[in-house]
Formats: C-alpha cells, sequence, structure tokens
C-alpha cells in the first residue's frame, strides 16, 4: 500500500514542476552573448556574427527545438512569411537551433524558404548563453525568442513551444522599439 502512494505522490511531483512556468534568465534590459556561428541561408552555408547583425539594427534571435519537425517548419515559414514586415521595420531574423550545418542548409531552403539564415549551434554554447536549453529535452534547444535592441540589450522576450504567436509577438516588439533618430517623446 505504501508503494502505490509513493508512486502517486512521485508522480504529482513531476506533474507540478511540468505545471511551473519556465523563465528566461537574459531579462528584459539584460546583455545578450555576442556569438558567431556556422550558419545557412538558401543552401549556402557562411558565418554568422550577431555583432555584425545588431550594428544594421534589432534582430529577432529565435531558438528552435529541431529542424524538419512539424512544429518547428511551421515557425519557420511563419518567419520567412514576416521576413519583408521585419525588414521594414529595419530587423533581421536569425534562427538558432542544435541540429548540425548539413540540416540546416537543407531547412534553410525547405522550411525557410531562402529569406532568413539559421545558425547551427551543436556545441549549445549559444543555446546556453541565452538560457534557451529544453530543460526536459536537453538534446534541444528550447522554443524561446528574444528582440535584441542594436544596444545588445534583451527588448522582449517570448517562450511557447506552440509556434503560432512567436512571429506576431516578436513583430509587436520590434514595432514598439524606438526608432533611430526619434527624439524622446512629448
Amino acid at each position: 500500500m505504501a508503494r502505490p502512494i509513493l508512486s502517486r505522490i512521485a508522480l504529482m511531483s513531476v506533474a507540478a514542476g511540468l505545471a511551473l512556468p519556465a523563465w528566461a534568465a537574459l531579462d528584459i534590459g539584460d546583455p545578450v552573448p555576442k556569438f558567431t556561428a556556422n550558419a545557412a541561408l538558401g543552401g549556402k552555408t557562411f558565418r554568422y556574427s550577431l555583432a555584425e547583425a545588431l550594428a544594421k539594427g534589432p534582430v529577432v534571435v529565435y531558438f528552435f527545438p529541431a529542424a524538419d519537425s512539424s512544429d518547428c517548419s511551421i515557425e519557420a515559414h511563419a518567419f520567412a512569411e514576416a521576413v519583408d514586415q521585419f525588414a521594414a521595420l529595419g530587423a533581421t531574423v536569425i534562427g538558432v537551433s542544435a541540429d548540425d550545418i548539413d540540416t540546416l542548409s537543407k531547412f534553410s531552403v525547405k522550411s525557410c524558404q531562402s529569406r532568413f539564415p539559421v545558425a547551427s549551434d551543436e556545441s549549445k554554447s549559444v543555446i546556453n548563453g541565452f538560457d534557451a536549453l529544453m530543460q526536459t529535452r536537453p538534446d534541444f534547444a528550447n522554443r524561446l525568442s528574444y528582440v535584441i535592441a542594436p544596444n545588445g540589450k534583451v527588448a522582449y522576450y517570448y517562450q511557447n513551444l506552440n509556434p503560432d504567436k512567436h512571429v506576431e509577438r516578436m513583430l509587436n516588439a520590434v514595432r514598439a522599439l524606438p526608432r533611430p533618430g526619434a527624439g524622446a517623446p512629448r
């Protein structure tokens, strides 16, 4: 009799732990790690630099678990469809996962529609630096999106395994950023 009760208590503890919200370690206003990584755009590989991208404007850095999975393909397609809207706001987009660069090279054409780059972080150093490691499956990045202001600080973040709201929330956050050359509000 004690064994079933202990099993239920253990199960309830696990369920309670899963119900707790997961918070990103990088909060709004925190500086982000400047990274360079192998990336792919339109099937071609290159060396991506966050510092170089930030010199041109805000950057949306979004982490995703695995290329070619259903939800990651949906999210990549949604970002691809919104790239022109981000560009009109002066922002760029980069996806990051622990997938190898060959996998991401194909993903960059298929799901990203050659519209934005995806970076390979097999060592998970970038993923860990942004506290984007999936706690329940540490071989994967969590679905976590950041808007990084040109000053290198977090302007906004959103974490949810459901891919549906990431693009909308990132666009709204980029729209809310102060425009270069804009005076102080009156």
